[in-house]
């Protein structure tokens, strides 16, 4: 397959120069599962691991090759070598799980992300808004997917709904069950470009894979009756090459959302309560206790939704906690740094007195 048809571009091709060796080649990560790779370049698919150069080198998690990644390979005997990522123009990242003060990137290189919500008993609108904030600051472009209309008795309420917490995003309607509503699909998938499939167990991702695929590529599970929440079928990110020339990335459903600390304004996500702030009468107003608040304003003439207004405040001191854990944890890998680079130069110096 020609490196541009997997994505392939000037910009990555001007980072992959600066190398100047011939026994490199660069290609894209499309599995992962741990610390294992599956890389495909212009020669075929390979399996890979991380070189050793490589690994003493990393300082963070987010530095690690994801799903989506061009990488600069080596071939080996044995296991293929990455030796560097190339700069990524896109990713989708969280906090690690466990509350972790950590960047983890999910995908990388992306130009759309499918946010995918199953209209069933797993419906939440205030995940949806989660999952908004977290894909504004990925580089990609956000498309809300609403799974499984053939279950759902008035998908136009529901749209209703999600367009006034998701004004600015694409929304489309399909069901994978029945097929309906795949060709609004295609103008994101075109030659060279890659989306991923982003939600919770049980949404529909796999089935939506398989769809584009036109082939049973990835384990589907009927969902639980009382609530509608699936199981996790799919246990690792993989990257597909579809027939209409694009590729679509299938992750496994995300537990939990959480919230890395640098997303951009909760304006891009919340732009009516951007709009009801701009009345405030002190600048720096945190719209939870301050005279003269827009935004306290609106909610008590109930132009602005209460739920709305709860769940803004939620993720903007999430996003304060956040970013405190993470220019804490910054703090402590860049104090680590300078004590190795002590460390080794005290270590030279004693080494030369010697000689």
């Amino acid at each position: 397959m020609d490196l541009k048809d997997m994505g392939w571009n000037s910009a990555f091709n001007l980072h992959f120069e600066e190398f100047e060796d011939p026994t490199i080649e660069p290609a894209r990560i499309v599995r992962q599962d741990r610390m294992q790779y599956l890389a495909r370049s212009e020669g075929g698919e390979v399996a890979a691991e991380v070189s050793g150069r490589m690994l003493h080198s990393i300082k963070r998690r987010s530095e690690f090759p994801v799903v989506g990644d061009w990488v600069v390979l080596r071939a080996n005997p044995k296991l293929a070598l990455i030796d560097a990522v190339l700069p990524r123009k896109s990713a989708f990242s969280r906090q690690a799980v466990g509350g972790k003060a950590e960047e983890q990137v999910l995908a990388a290189n992306l130009d759309t992300l499918f946010l995918v919500t199953g209209l069933d008993g797993d419906y939440n609108v205030r995940r949806i808004e989660r999952y908004v904030n977290l894909a504004m600051k990925s580089g990609a472009t956000p498309v809300l997917i609403l799974n499984k209309t053939d279950v759902c008795e008035d998908v136009a309420v529901v749209v209703d709904e999600v367009l006034q917490i998701a004004s600015g995003c694409d929304i489309h309607c399909l069901s994978a069950q029945d097929g309906t509503g795949f060709e609004l699909l295609e103008g994101y998938l075109t030659r060279g470009s890659t989306a991923a499939l982003l939600g919770s167990s049980g949404v529909g991702k796999s089935s939506i894979v398989n769809r584009l695929l036109q082939s049973d590529r990835q384990s589907v599970a009927e969902v639980r009756e009382g609530d509608s929440r699936g199981r996790h079928t799919t246990v690792r990110r993989e990257l597909f090459f579809l027939p209409s020339g694009g590729a679509i990335i299938d992750t496994p459903g995300i537990r939990e959302v959480g919230l890395s600390g640098e997303e951009k304004s909760l304006g891009e996500t919340f732009p009516d309560i951007e709009a009801f702030a701009s009345g405030c009468r002190f600048s720096d107003c945190s719209h939870l206790v301050e005279p003269g608040c827009g935004v306290l304003d609106a909610l008590g003439r109930r132009d602005l939704d209460a739920a709305r207004y709860e769940s803004y405040k939620k993720l903007k001191t999430e996003l304060e906690h956040a970013a405190r854990q993470r220019e804490l944890h910054e703090s402590r890998v860049h104090d680590r740094t300078v004590s190795k680079m002590v460390r080794d130069v005290s270590q030279t110096k004693y080494r030369d007195r010697e000689d």
